[in-house]
């Protein structure tokens, strides 16, 4: 499973991941989200750990609908995304504030008291 994992993200990272999934279905939504806080999540409906995300986003998109957007990107169906967001590795999450300037950035796994964290410190309550 190791060994899987770390070729998937060797292909991501090279930006080969496109011989791994299948054709973009429909376009990324306008990212970021106009006058909303906006988180993206880019992974794969594949990869363990963004398997593991899936619940928490489902959450948090419940939890802060009209105060923050949070949007999946699956990057195998979505070959553009990886390049148009300057991804290495999946997951990666990327918060952008209100104005729409990107404020942060993380890679890999992101539990969700981190994503609430960084919520409050963007001033989404």
């Amino acid at each position: 499973m190791k060994k899987r994992f770390t070729v998937l993200l060797i292909l991501v990272g090279l930006g080969l991941f496109g011989a791994c999934g299948g054709q973009a279905t429909e376009p990324a939504p306008e990212i970021p989200v106009k006058g909303l806080v906006t988180m993206v999540d880019l992974g794969a409906h594949e990869c363990i750990p963004c398997k593991m995300m899936e619940p928490i986003l489902k959450d948090l998109q419940r939890e802060y609908q009209g105060r923050a957007a949070v949007i999946f990107i699956d990057v195998w169906k979505d070959r553009q995304a990886a390049g148009r967001f300057g991804i290495r590795v999946i997951p990666t999450q990327i918060f952008y504030d209100k104005e729409g300037k990107e404020v942060f950035r993380h890679e890999g796994f992101l539990d969700k008291k981190s994503i609430v964290h960084v919520f409050a410190k963007l001033g989404v309550q």
